[in-house]
């Protein structure tokens, strides 16, 4: 009777400890891989994005989205203005968010008044700005890179694109496309 007693006890604390699982059967974490934002190219408008008016707009044969049809774009109009475009997604615990995007930039600036900041805001981590973008980014797209790294809890990331342009110094037009959120 002590024998069986002392084995039930025992299963009832193996079952307890793994959290049900049989010996060698591990519990699967979430899935850390792939893109999670909906509309990473601005193909849906300003779905999965909050964003200002006349930020989504759809390229043509002179001013092209780096792929696709639509991009968002921010200042070129020569005013005193801002911007802001932002997406809050969740990162599951131990995984890492990487965002990938694209940017061009046309301008008849000849010195900094217009920018365009890119900030990555993690739950835990103080909000920064990663990129603090000017008139002289180039006419062709070229690709940025941020990450947030990992935490052994789920966590919240708002990726924000905000624009700031200054009357009187010349135009600059920042324009964004292909905006991916993944996690690995």
């Amino acid at each position: 009777m002590k024998t069986s007693v002392t084995t039930t006890l025992a299963a009832v604390l193996l079952l307890l400890t793994t959290g049900g699982a049989s010996p060698g059967q591990q519990v699967a974490d979430p899935p850390c891989v792939g893109q999670i934002h909906p509309n990473p190219g601005f193909e849906h408008g300003a779905t999965g994005w909050t964003a200002g008016p006349r930020i989504v707009v759809f390229g043509d044969a002179t001013r092209p989205a780096h792929t696709g049809r639509a991009y968002a774009t921010f200042a070129g109009l020569d005013v005193t203005r801002g911007d802001l475009l932002r997406t809050t997604v969740t990162v599951p615990a131990n995984c890492d968010l990487t965002v990938r995007f694209w940017v061009r930039t046309t301008t008849t600036e000849t010195s900094r008044g217009d920018y365009l900041n890119v900030g990555l805001a993690v739950t835990g981590i103080p909000p920064k700005t990663r990129f603090s973008l000017a008139f002289d980014g180039g006419a062709q797209w070229r690709q940025y890179t941020m990450s947030s790294g990992t935490a052994t809890t789920e966590r919240t990331a708002t990726v924000s694109f905000v624009s700031s342009e200054t009357a009187g110094n010349g135009a600059t037009a920042f324009d964004v496309d292909d905006a991916t959120v993944t996690l690995s």
